[in-house]
């Protein structure tokens, strides 16, 4: 059974061989790769929103060579610690599916029985990981209108995606779990020196979410050393530096020999109230 809902009327989604339909008679073809489009035309910012084939493709490569692993390897213990080996858990914001589909694994290897379903705004990144990842359902969609039924899941994870709280809480069934992930002070300080004339700490904030009770903070963090510069380009594009920073910085980090950076992400763990 699906947890994905029609964008038009709101209405659970039925799968079936080749589309996803809802009671009212809206249907979605599923690609040959597997994933369902639950993205309407007039939700889309651009004719292709989200990132393109090129940084799906050196986000790939960068995540699947290991350098954050640690991070991963810590969302998949707090999964199975809050929400247990066998949860329906939607990863909101999927990329290309590598969180996804390491989470899916070690579920599994333990003995679990999970449900897993992902969605991204980016058409290439679900493409990717729809591929690559077969046992876990995909979809485009936007975190600011979730196709997903209410209370449908037990458990969402969010790494590095907006967090539009609303709807994350209405996807929760009572007394699922949030796991958040957001980058901490120095996370990439070392590229950022690199990038910038005045290199500049993330910001720390405690935040309370409506409708949800704040559980614990867990630092993960570690250092990386890159002397390759394709994989230190591999990284730079699939941050959101990659957008904002001037001419002269990229032309420095092209020209740099090695990159040696910390790493630090904040899992933020909530449960929904009531």
């Amino acid at each position: 059974m699906t947890v994905f809902s029609c964008p038009v009327c709101g209405e659970r989604l039925d799968k079936k061989e080749k589309t996803y339909a809802c009671p009212k008679g809206h249907s979605y073809d599923i690609a040959a790769e597997g994933y369902v489009h639950l993205l309407p035309p007039n939700r889309m910012h651009s004719k292709s929103p989200g990132d393109n084939k090129q940084m799906v493709a050196a986000r790939r490569r960068f995540l699947e060579a290991g350098y954050y692993r640690i991070f991963s390897d810590k969302l998949n213990e707090l999964v199975h610690r809050y929400a247990g080996l066998s949860p329906v858990l939607l990863d909101a914001g999927c990329g290309e599916g590598y969180y996804t589909g390491r989470l899916f694994e070690s579920l599994q290897s333990h003995g679990g029985t999970p449900r897993i379903f992902g969605f991204d705004i980016s058409k290439c990144a679900v493409k990717a990981a729809a591929k690559k990842y077969k046992e876990i359902s995909f979809a485009v969609g936007s975190i600011f209108g979730i196709p997903v039924a209410d209370g449908a899941v037990d458990c969402v994870t969010d790494i590095f995606a907006p967090i539009v709280e609303d709807e994350l809480f209405r996807v929760l069934k009572p007394g699922g779990t949030l796991i958040l992930a957001v980058p901490g002070r120095r996370h990439l300080f070392g590229l950022k020196e690199i990038l910038y004339d005045a290199p500049y700490e993330n910001e720390y904030r405690e935040t309370e979410y409506a409708g949800f009770s704040f559980v614990e903070r867990v630092p993960v963090e570690g250092d990386i050393r890159l002397e390759n510069n394709e994989t230190m380009m591999n990284l730079f594009m699939m941050t959101p530096y990659y957008y904002k920073t001037g001419v002269e910085g990229g032309e420095r980090l092209r020209r740099a020999a090695v990159l040696e950076t910390h790493i630090e992400f904040d899992f933020l763990i909530y449960k929904k109230v009531g």
